[in-house]
């Protein structure tokens, strides 16, 4: 298992910060900070990566804010960024841009297949699997296309088979906290562990205190995506990478 490391987020919507309330495209908060600008303060803070979400791009299956994504690629930090990826060909224009991980989300639900040859022919440090999910009828169900499409498919099945495959970064959001701040869901991570060991998880979702950010290195997670808590000063960046 690599370090633990701690992920600044930035959601785009028409090019500006915003984030969503449990995935709710009606439910947005715009934020006064222009992106780049938000990702050389991180960066300034220490942060080795970033994580960015094209919402416009996970709408409309297109790479709307690639032009915002190339600019955040040479903010100073790592970038993992995913939204609208639909084929090879969108996966090698981010990889172009500048990103290092691309974020493969309703084609790692839909296509598992497709998606397996696509470690292949990437390698499986360029890739994180996006499944985000929430419980719905006595299962952790995977909904796409900006969580708004329900799938049949189910945590269950899909992580054990991407970490059969070779998959190494698994990026996880609790879509029911994404938002909320109401806490990391640590019954999930620690399903999670149990559930694909050998996968390096990252925890998403509803973080509020430095307590979350503690306890999901303590539970084995890979690294935690802080969105919400950043942006509204419940704690700072240097405090959470001093954990």
């Amino acid at each position: 298992m690599n370090g633990f490391s701690v992920i600044p987020a930035i959601d785009l919507r028409e090019g500006r910060v915003v984030r969503l309330y449990q995935g709710d495209y009606d439910r947005q908060t715009a934020y006064p900070v222009e992106p780049l600008a938000l990702a050389r303060s991180y960066a300034a803070q220490g942060a080795r990566w970033l994580h960015v979400v094209d919402l416009d791009g996970a709408r409309s299956g297109q790479l709307d804010n690639l032009r915002v994504l190339g600019d955040l690629a040479h903010a100073g930090m790592r970038l993992q960024a995913g939204g609208g990826v639909r084929d090879a060909e969108d996966v090698r224009r981010l990889l172009d841009t500048g990103v290092e991980r691309v974020v493969v989300g309703s084609l790692a639900v839909r296509e598992p297949e497709r998606v397996k040859a696509w470690l292949g022919d990437f390698g499986a440090d360029h890739l994180t699997l996006a499944l985000d999910t929430r419980w719905r009828d006595g299962a952790w169900r995977l909904p796409s296309a900006g969580w708004i499409k329900d799938e049949r498919a189910t945590l269950d099945e899909l992580a054990p088979y991407y970490a059969a495959v070779g998959a190494r970064h698994l990026l996880c959001t609790d879509i029911d906290r994404d938002g909320t701040l109401a806490g990391s869901n640590l019954t999930l991570l620690s399903y999670l562990r149990v559930l694909a060991p050998d996968l390096h998880v990252q925890v998403s979702g509803g973080v509020r205190t430095l307590d979350d950010v503690r306890a999901a290195r303590e539970l084995g997670a890979a690294g935690i995506v802080l969105g919400r808590s950043l942006l509204e000063g419940r704690f700072t960046l240097g405090e959470a990478l001093a954990c």
